[in-house]
């Protein structure tokens, strides 16, 4: 880990979580939120996220992998894990730790429209813009960060760094 830079530290991550919370209460103000968590790299972010939120959260979780056992999408988007109850009628978040290419959270999208939620909208905890291939625009973003391999509060190489208090990245 000797050549891990600290790209976003803990504070930082939960003054910004903090500030997401306030927004998203502000949009739902009375109602009931279900938060679709993406697993695995999403747990920490909804989690913490859940934590700052009054409105009752309902918690579901998906899994779908783009990226398979390597670091560069596989371009195939597939279900791993599906939600256990239905969403119809409901107000969805969709929570994300991480928005690239795009692909993974266009096609969850669609998929998730399917199953008729009052509204479907995106948290994103990092937003890499300059690599978007795919028409996604997330309602909430917590940071915009530059075109770099990123572990660290849910984030992995290879199911490694996920417990990291903060975002980081190495410099290679």
């Amino acid at each position: 880990m000797e050549d891990l830079k600290v790209l976003i530290d803990e504070q930082t991550l939960q003054e910004k979580i903090g500030e997401v919370a306030k927004e998203i209460m502000k949009d739902y103000e009375g109602k009931d939120i279900t938060f679709i968590c993406i697993l695995k790299g999403s747990a920490l972010f909804t989690v913490d996220l859940a934590k700052k939120i009054k409105n009752n959260v309902r918690l579901e979780f998906i899994r779908v992998s783009s990226y398979g056992e390597g670091t560069v999408s596989s371009g195939k988007v597939t279900m791993k894990l599906d939600l256990q109850d239905s969403i119809e009628g409901e107000d969805v978040i969709i929570i994300e730790d991480i928005i690239d290419t795009g692909r993974t959270l266009s096609y969850l999208r669609d998929y998730l429209k399917d199953k008729k939620p009052a509204s479907l909208k995106i948290c994103t905890l990092l937003d890499k813009k300059e690599r978007r291939e795919f028409d996604i625009e997330p309602d909430y973003t917590a940071f915009v960060i530059p075109d770099k391999f990123v572990v660290g509060y849910g984030l992995d190489d290879k199911e490694n760094y996920r417990n990291l208090p903060f975002v980081g990245y190495f410099d290679v």
